[in-house]
């Protein structure tokens, strides 16, 4: 999974005109997360949700969904659910890459929600920054007209702020953003 986010990182970066091996060496050593995901059947499945709206903290989620669908993402003022094809992996940009960006590719907004008679269950690969790089978008993607969205920060600390300080949601990196900024005016 970790050749073939790098694979990813380099068309990313193509795709934004930068150098196309720039975002593959910043995440060839990396603190990735694997995660599998069990949702078990719900009587009323419209009363629950398996994971509410929220973006990823992290750079890049690539997904594998079993025979169950169950992942939406949200686009057009409305939920729409994505397919599944056991063949097939579901990529989502995450705020990582977000701020890596300056803001050019957006966080996706998702959910997931629980099938009334059959287990859901997924696999999950985060792509994330190792605990050392500074996360802050190549200067090629920051001039007048696009100035710094973000301040710099590591991987580490928006973990933190996400495990301890904020549940992960709609505005997690603009909070995360006031939150360093915050700290770094009390130090």
């Amino acid at each position: 999974m970790s050749s073939l986010s790098l694979e990813i990182m380099e068309l990313l970066g193509m795709s934004l005109g930068i150098e196309k091996s720039l975002f593959k060496e910043f995440f060839e050593e990396n603190e990735s997360i694997m995660r599998l995901n069990y949702y078990p059947p719900c009587q009323k499945p419209e009363l629950t949700l398996g994971m509410g709206p929220h973006y990823d903290p992290t750079s890049l989620t690539i997904l594998h969904q079993h025979c169950v669908g169950g992942l939406q993402v949200f686009g057009g003022n409305k939920w729409h659910s994505i397919n599944t094809n056991f063949n097939t992996f579901v990529v989502n940009i995450g705020d990582t890459f977000m701020a890596l960006s300056n803001g050019r590719y957006k966080s996706c907004l998702h959910r997931a929600v629980v099938s009334n008679t059959t287990p859901r269950k997924s696999l999950v690969f985060f792509l994330c920054p190792n605990k050392d790089k500074v996360v802050r978008p190549p200067t090629e993607l920051v001039d007048s007209n696009k100035p710094r969205i973000y301040p710099d920060f590591t991987w580490p600390t928006l973990l933190e702020f996400t495990q301890k300080h904020y549940r992960p949601d709609m505005n997690t990196l603009h909070a995360f953003s006031n939150w360093l900024q915050h700290n770094s005016t009390q130090a």
